[in-house]
């Protein structure tokens, strides 16, 4: 299992940065070309929502992304240090943009899960993180 790590300062001029070292590692670990497209947009998604969350909580930590290629697939995972308590749980009377900053966060989350079948969304006091994981070219020469 080959991994690479890419962490970068929480700011939106690095999203283009890690699509671009996501997608080329996604074709080096085989990766349908067809599938390129999605794992950048993905990744950007994802990075990008990492990248607000960070913003808009004054986390000056990296946002971390873990490019993890295994035998039969090919996984990504955007980690954010913004701390996130379970859905529903916000304070009484933060309304607004508090309200305007979730729809964007499901959004950007319903984005993701359109363009990626197998994807995983974990959160909670330390952070979140986001899992995509795509087949690899091994694996989808033993399916047919």
């Amino acid at each position: 299992m080959a991994t690479v790590e890419l962490r970068f300062s929480a700011l939106p001029e690095h999203v283009r940065t890690a699509r671009l070292v996501a997608a080329a590692v996604a074709r080096r670990a085989g990766v349908d070309e067809a599938v390129l497209d999605e794992v950048r947009l993905a990744v950007g998604e994802a990075c990008t929502r990492a990248v607000g969350l960070h913003q808009s909580g004054g986390i000056t930590a990296p946002v971390k992304v873990l490019l993890i290629e295994e035998e039969k697939q090919f996984s990504i995972e955007v980690g954010d240090e913004a701390p996130r308590s379970a859905p529903g749980d916000r304070a009484p009377g933060s309304g607004g943009d508090a309200d305007a900053e979730a729809e964007e966060d499901e959004m950007g989350l319903a984005v993701i899960s359109g363009l990626v079948d197998d994807v995983e969304v974990t959160a909670g006091e330390h952070g979140g993180l986001i899992r995509m994981t795509w087949p690899s070219a091994s694996a989808t020469a033993t399916m047919a």
